[in-house]
């Protein structure tokens, strides 16, 4: 069940429906209606009922406005609305006269459907019941993006770390990194800027090992070598490519190192914000694992430029606010699933097994046990999950 159709304390409810109008007769024959199905919330105007849904974006499964209001005619609403609550169904109620703007309305606003006046009171109930219908459908497929998708793509994630942790083995704080910053910027689509961060080097399966360690060690590449990580990012996109519904992370994946200028703004740029995000992350990680401090890091992202602005201000309070862990040195034997292991762990010869700011998994405690005894440099270094 949708948060358009819980309580306030998360029983079953009515769904929600927002009934805009600027004609008060008109909203309360429409509350009239619908009020023994639906818990029915009115405005008298598109920037009345914008700032409702401002305020719960997520509460309302149908959205219901008038065609001709004054300052806004509800189409332009109903297309504000679309960005604001994404979720809810929209419908157009509208006049015979108005009917050609109706119809290029539902491009624009992506209508479920629109309703002439005066209209019926069942097929009023009809259209929102299959409107309620869609909503659900709606919602149910986004959670099977948002979760199983998710869910799929960090087992991925763990594997290629594991076999691969020169090129994978930051994944997992890049991933943290950028959800925050995304949440913190309130995007919707934080869920597509953490996948785009598991996957944004998934390309990098194509490498050779030899050349994956030279690659995230900051070596020097030979001319072939440069070549083929010049690839990369083209292979990444034809592997994801063959997943449905990964639009939103190809989009974020095509364009986040892309260089925004000494200008760059929200605003003023055409680079989607979840891409932005990801370009703070990625560049932040690899500073990080250069060994530089927080303060350190981001002097030299803010000097270089091609940021945006407002988010890098914004990552510089989530990371400043990060509460200090305690590391400390633990054999094998003693991980737990929780830990976050704080350096990289190598081989006795100085290999890369696991890159650091990796999680403890299961898999991870078992491919390391499983490692003939006195392969892997000990203690090892982590945080988190105490004993």
């Amino acid at each position: 069940m949708s948060v358009a159709e819980r309580d306030s304390v998360g029983g079953p409810a009515k769904p929600r429906v927002l009934c805009v109008d600027d004609e008060p007769y008109v909203l309360e024959g429409l509350r009239d209606v619908l009020c023994r199905s639906f818990d029915v919330k009115v405005a008298t105007s598109g920037i009345e009922g914008l700032e409702i849904l401002r305020s719960e974006p997520d509460s309302f499964a149908v959205v219901i406005s008038d065609m001709r209001m004054p300052r806004m005619a509800g189409s332009d609403f109903l297309r504000a609305a679309r960005l604001i609550a994404p979720d809810a169904v929209r419908m157009l109620l509208t006049g015979h006269a108005d009917l050609q703007a109706a119809i290029s309305a539902v491009n624009g606003a992506r209508l479920f459907r629109f309703l002439t006046k005066p209209c019926d009171a069942q097929e009023l109930m009809r259209a929102c019941a299959a409107a309620l219908g869609q909503h659900r459908l709606q919602t149910a497929e986004r959670v099977l993006l948002e979760e199983t998708l998710r869910g799929s793509v960090d087992a991925l994630a763990e594997v290629l770390a594991l076999t691969n942790p020169a090129a994978f083995g930051r994944a997992g704080r890049v991933k943290a990194l950028a959800g925050k910053l995304a949440r913190a910027a309130e995007l919707s689509n934080w869920w597509e800027v953490e996948v785009a961060a598991t996957l944004a080097h998934i390309g990098a399966v194509t490498l050779p090992q030899a050349t994956a360690e030279k690659l995230y060690a900051g070596g020097t590449l030979t001319g072939q070598e440069s070549a083929m990580v010049e690839r990369v990012p083209f292979v990444t996109r034809k592997l994801l490519g063959k997943i449905p519904r990964l639009e939103g992370v190809l989009e974020i994946l095509g364009t986040y190192e892309d260089d925004l200028g000494d200008e760059a703004s929200e605003a003023s740029s055409p680079i989607p914000i979840g891409a932005r995000v990801l370009r703070i992350a990625v560049d932040y990680a690899k500073l990080d694992a250069e060994g530089a401090t927080k303060s350190v890091a981001l002097g030299a992202m803010r000097s270089r430029g091609g940021y945006d602005r407002r988010l890098l201000d914004t990552f510089a309070g989530v990371i400043g606010g990060d509460i200090e862990v305690q590391v400390r040195e633990v054999a094998i034997s003693d991980l737990r699933v929780g830990m976050t292991l704080a350096d990289d762990v190598l081989s006795v010869r100085g290999g890369l097994l696991v890159a650091r700011g990796q999680g403890v998994s299961e898999q991870l405690i078992e491919r390391l046990r499983n490692l003939n005894a006195g392969f892997v440099r000990e203690p090892l270094r982590v945080f988190g999950a105490e004993r």
